[in-house]
């Protein structure tokens, strides 16, 4: 058999068994250079129905401090002075479907839609009524992200750190799959007026630093689309795909044995 034919047949093979293209597969790879890009700006998270905060008054008067920190208990640490160090575990607060906490002496008080900055601000200020120079310390328990779709290791995802952009969201879950639509994936955002938006994010364009969507939010949902390539198997026959392997693996193994045998 001349040499051409089997150097052809080699080729087909190769190309049957890899002909989905590589197209939109990186990040961040559409950039015009004349234009500057600037980074998002973390503007904090904003508080939800349904959100856990761990909350925790200091003061320098620790006995009048007791009635704003209930439900808490002391744990002991290690100190290098007494061996002995007990420091006092944070309060949880569920916010309600009316957006309130019931905070200890004050009351309710109104969180959904601030920032963690914003209540903070605000229960200092209503605590100098009971306590000099009081410290308020808040921490979101509950930030959880659902990433699903073309991931490898789709599922709700819980983030230790509240200031997580998309790319750690997607990292969370393994990463895309080779099949997942880089150019538009959906993003589901609850609002503070409790509605959801979706909007599609473009992950290949570098000016994804600069969106509003670019760090997530507690309870965001990420939907990663299949790329058409995938469609198109989806929606014609499912075994096409199968049979395309098969045929390029028995031009392969024929090639080399013709290869073999003229030797």
């Amino acid at each position: 058999m001349n040499k051409k034919i089997i150097t052809y047949l080699v080729l087909l093979s190769v190309i049957l068994l890899s002909c989905r293209p590589k197209q939109n597969m990186v990040y961040m790879s559409k950039h015009n250079m004349e234009e500057e890009v600037a980074k998002a700006k973390f503007q904090g998270l904003h508080i939800q129905e349904g959100d856990v905060l761990l909350i925790l008054v200091s003061a320098l008067d620790e006995v009048a401090v007791k009635p704003f920190n209930l439900n808490t208990t002391n744990k002991v640490g290690s100190n290098s002075n007494t061996g002995v160090n007990q420091y006092v575990q944070p309060s949880e607060y569920l916010v309600n479907e009316e957006g309130n906490i019931y905070f200890p002496v004050i009351g309710n008080v109104y969180a959904k839609g601030m920032t963690q900055i914003q209540l903070k601000q605000d229960l200092e200020t209503r605590l100098k009524r009971y306590l000099t120079d009081p410290l308020v310390t808040i921490t979101l328990k509950n930030f959880n992200v659902s990433i699903l779709g073309e991931v490898k290791n789709p599922g709700q995802k819980e983030s230790v750190s509240q200031k997580i952009n998309i790319f750690q969201a997607l990292g969370l879950a393994g990463d895309m799959t080779d099949f997942g639509d880089r150019t538009n994936v959906k993003l589901i955002r609850s609002g503070d007026d409790g509605s959801d938006q979706v909007v599609n994010v473009d992950l290949t364009r570098s000016d994804i630093v600069n969106s509003p969507y670019y760090y997530m939010r507690q309870n965001d949902i990420l939907y990663v689309q299949p790329d058409k390539n995938k469609q198109v198997q989806a929606n014609s026959n499912p075994n096409r795909a199968l049979t395309f392997q098969i045929i390029g693996a028995l031009l392969t193994a024929g090639t080399l044995i013709i290869a073999l045998t003229r030797k």
